[in-house]
C-alpha cells in the first residue's frame, strides 16, 4: 500500500469525524433538578473525536512527508489539527444555540401573555417552559424553579444569559423586580425587536448572497463566452488572413 493511499485513508477518516453527527440531544420537558445547566461548551464525546482526528492528521502528514522529516512534521501537524478542531462548534451545540435563539421571541410573547393574565413571574416561566419545549424551555424552567424557591431575580434570570439576544430580557426582568415596572410591555417590545432584527439579518444575508454569487457565475460564463463566441470568430478571421 502506497504512502498516498494511507494518507488519503487517514484524511478521509479525520474528515468523517467532523461530518458525522453527534448524539441526538433530547431535552426533557420537565425540570428534574434545580441548578444551573452544566457549563460544558462541548459534548462529552467531542474531545475524544478531536484527539482521534488530530492523530489521523498526524499520521497522514508523517506518511506523506516520510523519513525523519515526517517524524517531526507529523506531531506538529497533529498539534495544529487539535488546536483547529477545538475551535469547531459541534453540530449538536450549534443546533441547540440556534433553536434557543429562534424560540426566544415566542417565549417572550408567551411570558407577556401569562403576566397580563395575572400569573406571577415564577408560575408564568414554568407555564411557558411546559408549553414551549426544547432547550430554551429548560432554562425557563430553571428560572421559574429558582424564583419559586426564593432565589433572587438576578440568580434566576441568569440562566437565560447564555442565550443570544436574551440580555435585554434578563435586564428588563431584573429592573422590573427592583422597580415594580410592568414586565409584560417590555417583553412584548423585546419580542418585536428580536423579530425585526432577525428579518433585517435575513434580508442582509440574501443581499450578500446575491453579490457573492456574481463571482462564480462570472467564472463559469466568461470562459464559455470566450470559447463559444470569440474563439470561432478569431479562428475564422485567421483562416481568411492566412
Amino acid at each position: 500500500m502506497s504512502r498516498q493511499v494511507v494518507a488519503a485513508a487517514c484524511l478521509t477518516g479525520a474528515a468523517s469525524l467532523l461530518v458525522l453527527a453527534g448524539p441526538v440531544v433530547r431535552p426533557a420537558r420537565r425540570l428534574r433538578r434545580l441548578g444551573p445547566a452544566p457549563r460544558r461548551a462541548r459534548p462529552t464525546w467531542w474531545p475524544d473525536r478531536i484527539r482521534l482526528g488530530a492523530g489521523l492528521a498526524a499520521v497522514a502528514v508523517a506518511v506523506v512527508v516520510g523519513g525523519w522529516a515526517g517524524l517531526f512534521a507529523g506531531p506538529l501537524a497533529g498539534v495544529a489539527a487539535d488546536r483547529l478542531l477545538r475551535r469547531v462548534e459541534p453540530r449538536a451545540a450549534r443546533d441547540r444555540r440556534l433553536r434557543e435563539t429562534a424560540d426566544l421571541p415566542l417565549a417572550a410573547d408567551l411570558l407577556a401573555a401569562a403576566l397580563r393574565a395575572g400569573a406571577p413571574v415564577d408560575r408564568s416561566a414554568l407555564a411557558v417552559a411546559e408549553a414551549l419545549g426544547g432547550p430554551l424551555a429548560e432554562r425557563l424552567g430553571r428560572v421559574g424553579r429558582t424564583l419559586s424557591l426564593g432565589g433572587t431575580p438576578a440568580e434566576a434570570w441568569a440562566h437565560l444569559r447564555p442565550v443570544s439576544g436574551a440580555q435585554s430580557l434578563v435586564g428588563a426582568a431584573i429592573r422590573s423586580s427592583n422597580s415594580g415596572a410592568a414586565l409584560a410591555g417590555a417583553l412584548t417590545r423585546l419580542a418585536d425587536d428580536l423579530r425585526t432584527e432577525r428579518s433585517t439579518a435575513a434580508e442582509a444575508s440574501a443581499r450578500r448572497a446575491g453579490v457573492l454569487i456574481v463571482l462564480p457565475l462570472g467564472l463559469c460564463f466568461l470562459p464559455a463566452f470566450i470559447l463559444a463566441g470569440l474563439v470561432p470568430v478569431i479562428v475564422a478571421v485567421l483562416g481568411d488572413v492566412l
